[in-house]
């Protein structure tokens, strides 16, 4: 009965290991197909979530590569869009400017915008909004940052633009003054009259 036991039990040892090895091959197999179609569909799933993610962020907000047209500009200061954000105010009455301690600088800062983007977390009235287009034609614009009791262009520390800006403001309003869009007066001057005539000229006439 021994050998007929030994047989029997080396057959079913043997069947069983060869059934393992071939479970054991068919579930390696089948773990591999499993990890590789998990892949593609993870790497479909990414495509799908950066193709996502250009679609939904838009326009970058801090991007003044754009060029806006003056018309532009000029009918952002007639649009709702633009009563809805300012209101009746000027564009830079409601501004504060971020600075450290209790007194702020003498002067703002040299530019808001370098290589194309805003640099700075406070930009100032005219590099927040790149629908405000500093140009002689856009007089609506313009006349905000000019007093209307002397006439003169009004200082960076009361509107808060940078430097740079500033200085684009001016050229825009000598632009503006020089072609005719800007209406303003001339200064009234008295002049000595004897340094042109001589005196005995005056007394004859």
């Amino acid at each position: 009965m021994l050998p007929i036991v030994r047989v029997l039990y080396s057959g079913l040892a043997s069947a069983t290991r060869s059934s393992r090895g071939a479970l054991h091959t068919a579930s390696v197999v089948r773990c591999k197909a499993e990890a590789e179609a998990t892949d593609e569909k993870s790497s479909e799933a990414t495509e799908g979530e950066g193709d996502g993610d250009q679609v939904s962020s838009g326009p970058d907000p801090k991007d003044r590569t754009k060029n806006i047209p003056v018309e532009t500009s000029m009918r952002y200061l007639k649009s709702a869009a633009y009563k809805q954000t300012y209101g009746e105010d000027f564009v830079w009455t409601q501004y504060r400017r971020n600075h450290k301690g209790m007194f702020a600088p003498r002067k703002t800062r040299k530019t808001c915008i370098r290589q194309g983007r805003i640099a700075t977390g406070n930009p100032c009235p005219i590099c927040r909004d790149e629908y405000l287009v500093l140009d002689y034609r856009n007089t609506e614009l313009l006349e905000q940052f000019i007093s209307p009791h002397s006439g003169d262009v009004l200082s960076y520390s009361q509107t808060g633009l940078c430097q740079k800006t500033h200085f684009r403001l001016m050229v825009a309003v000598q632009q503006a003054r020089d072609s005719g869009f800007l209406t303003y007066d001339v200064p009234f001057r008295e002049y000595d009259y004897n340094e042109y005539y001589g005196q005995n000229e005056k007394q004859k006439a």
